[in-house]
């Protein structure tokens, strides 16, 4: 059976279709929507049946972590712990933007979303429609990029449709995102910093903010 693609306007997402792409997360499904970087994959971070078809989707090793969606910055501290003036600062600056912060995951996040490291990958995207999903599906998403592990990310729900195929059961489509580098991913140990991950934030705009 083919995936189901439904437009989308990313300006103002039509409530009706996120209620709908909403009742998948709910069920345990595995979505495809567009963000403000690249396509992602949505599912809900706390069904382990979930989380493992994400895996099996992307062809991910267990052993890396899948990013976290959510849409406020309160959201994403209570998905962490002893959260860090670091993490606090660079939220506040970047988001909701093209930042994906990697802390100590709270204990209420199960171990295999970590990649059993014990650590999340938290963002806030520059996204209505993300920001909506998470809304509607009351809770954050998974927002690993929704390509197979070390091929392209997608941009557009064609590129998603020619690696993954008739694997996923929705894909809302708001057209090509634009989108050239996924996140800047910076890793925070306490009082420590680090780029993990060069992206669209520029690195030097990173080390201004604690300068």
């Amino acid at each position: 059976m083919s995936s189901e693609i439904l437009k989308i306007s990313s300006e103002a997402p039509e409530s009706h279709v996120i209620d709908y792409a909403a009742s998948f997360i709910r069920r345990g499904r595995v979505i495809a929507i567009p963000t403000d970087t690249f396509y992602g994959l949505c599912a809900d971070p706390f069904n382990l049946y979930a989380v493992e078809r994400v895996f099996l989707l992307k062809g991910r090793p267990e052993t890396r972590a899948l990013p976290i969606l959510v849409n406020s910055v309160e959201q994403a501290v209570t998905l962490a712990r002893d959260v860090p003036d670091a993490f606090l600062t660079l939220a506040h600056k970047f988001w909701p933007g093209a930042l994906t912060l990697v802390v100590e995951a709270t204990h209420r996040l199960p171990l295999k979303v970590t990649g059993n490291t014990g650590r999340v990958a938290l963002r806030w995207a520059d996204s209505r429609i993300a920001s909506a999903l998470i809304q509607a599906a009351e809770g954050p998403v998974t927002g690993t990029s929704a390509n197979l592990s070390s091929h392209p990310s997608c941009t557009n729900p064609s590129q998603i449709v020619e690696q993954l195929g008739d694997r996923l059961p929705l894909i809302l489509d708001a057209g090509d995102t634009g989108g050239t580098l996924a996140s800047t991913i910076v890793r925070i140990d306490g009082d420590d910093w680090s780029i993990a991950r060069q992206g669209a934030i520029p690195d030097e705009e990173i080390h201004q903010v604690f300068s």
